[in-house]
């Protein structure tokens, strides 16, 4: 058996590479996908509602998929034969997408809702397919290393891939390349990383059981049974992982989603209109969660691992719950104080960095720490109901703090993330 963590490390790094990709698709989708839809639909409301699909369909295809990959068994194991099913389309229809806009808004609509539906179900099987190699001691440091190439994919999205969007050359088959390079690019790598996957990557197998019950046949836990069963105090049949609370990590998981995905959306906004700086400075704001996330992920998972993982969530918790507290202040103490433009915005800056960085430290080993209460038969499971809560945080939240703003202003939004951590924390400590 391998004896630390670097033993485990190219495995790691090879699954990362999935999410790299994936990770170079979503904000390219997210900063682009609005504009392709703009040049049809006058109503932001319209577009918004098509931009939800994403969210919509991981909300309900992410927790399906992984409890049947649980249920699979084939020679190539039971993720990736989901894996490759869905990975390569998703990169085709997302290579396509400038096209599809090209042509006419039936054509884009379509695209996004194939793009989306292969993207989703990839997902869960992507992700599930680490801990069924990595063991679980050393899971906190492979987490870490992944959400570390997805912070670099995120930022090299926003700031590598957008550039080419307004480069124009004439190339065989793809004609003018302007709007188009970055959707091509990810699509290519996207596919390349599902082939290294699956050439590079070998699930294990099930565990065999030994003694008596050896020469019983494999007792499979159904799809309903096994979620039925996270919420009880015992492993489902077969199985050897503890479910002791998992409700309690998951209605934490809920709110801390429900109070970030209620911030970020309106960041740029409200650099915007409080701090009074350009839109294209503003768009900088949410890049220090990605930078954070980036620098952080792996230490956070070395130090959850020495410290203890819920330990670390629940302190990260209670950080962010006083950061949004001085993010609430921030204003009015930057114009008693008499500060410069420029030192108010870096000073927020300074405070959305040390958030991100507690924040990386949350979902770096909140996965770990839900995987630990599953059993080999349904990790799938578990890996689709944190994707339910999260998504369903992610659909939520936007509208709450929304309409929270146009009654009590922008500074509310703080207010109410500090409220979503400090909820989280006591969930926490059920945990």
């Amino acid at each position: 058996m391998p004896e630390n963590f670097k033993d485990y490390s190219k495995t790691t790094f090879l699954i990362g590479l999935g999410f790299f990709t994936m990770g170079l698709m979503d904000p390219v989708y997210d900063s682009y996908v609005p504009i392709f839809l703009g040049d049809y639909i006058a109503s932001r409301g319209v577009v918004g509602f098509i931009m939800t699909l994403d969210n919509v369909f991981a909300l309900l295809l992410i927790p399906l998929v992984s409890a049947l990959s649980d249920r699979t068994r084939t020679p190539l194991g039971r993720r990736m034969p989901w894996i490759l099913a869905t990975l390569p389309p998703a990169a085709v229809f997302f290579a396509l997408i400038p096209f599809a806009g090209l042509r006419s808004l039936f054509f884009l609509v379509g695209t996004v809702f194939l793009l989306n539906i292969f993207k989703q179900a990839a997902r869960g099987p992507v992700v599930a397919l680490m801990p069924d190699i990595i063991p679980g001691e050393y899971r906190s440091e492979a987490n870490g290393v992944i959400n570390t190439m997805g912070g670099i994919a995120a930022i090299a999205g926003t700031i590598g891939l957008s550039r080419l969007m307004d480069v124009s050359l004439l190339l065989p088959l793809i004609g003018d390349t302007a709007r188009k390079l970055p959707f091509l690019i990810s699509g290519f790598l996207v596919i390349a990383a599902t082939v290294l996957l699956f050439v590079c990557v070998r699930e294990k197998p099930a565990p065999r059981r030994e003694g008596p019950e050896a020469v019983l046949p494999e007792k499979k836990p159904g799809i309903l049974a096994s979620l039925i069963q996270v919420f009880r105090e015992s492993p489902p049949a077969g199985g050897s992982g503890e479910s002791r609370g998992a409700l309690f990590l998951l209605l934490a998981l809920f709110f801390w989603f429900f109070g970030y995905q209620g911030i970020l959306p309106f960041l740029t906004m409200y650099t915007r209109d409080i701090l009074g700086v350009s839109e294209g400075t503003a768009g900088i704001s949410p890049g220090m969660f990605a930078a954070a996330y980036a620098i952080f992920a792996i230490p956070s998972g070395f130090i959850a691992h020495k410290a203890g993982r819920e330990k670390t969530i629940r302190a990260a918790l209670l950080v962010m719950s006083f950061i949004c507290v001085l993010l609430f202040l921030h204003e009015p103490f930057s114009r008693a104080a008499g500060l410069s433009p420029r030192a108010a915005l870096v000073s927020f800056w300074v405070l959305l960095f040390c958030m991100g960085m507690f924040w990386v430290a949350v979902t770096t080993n909140s996965f770990p720490v839900l995987w630990g209460m599953a059993s080999h038969e349904n990790i799938g499971v578990y890996t689709g109901l944190y994707y339910t809560f999260s998504q369903a945080a992610a659909i939520l939240s936007p509208p709450v703090t929304g309409f929270l703003i146009d009654i009590c202003g922008f500074r509310s939004l703080y207010a109410f993330g500090a409220l979503c951590m400090l909820t989280a924390f006591l969930f926490m400590k059920k945990v």
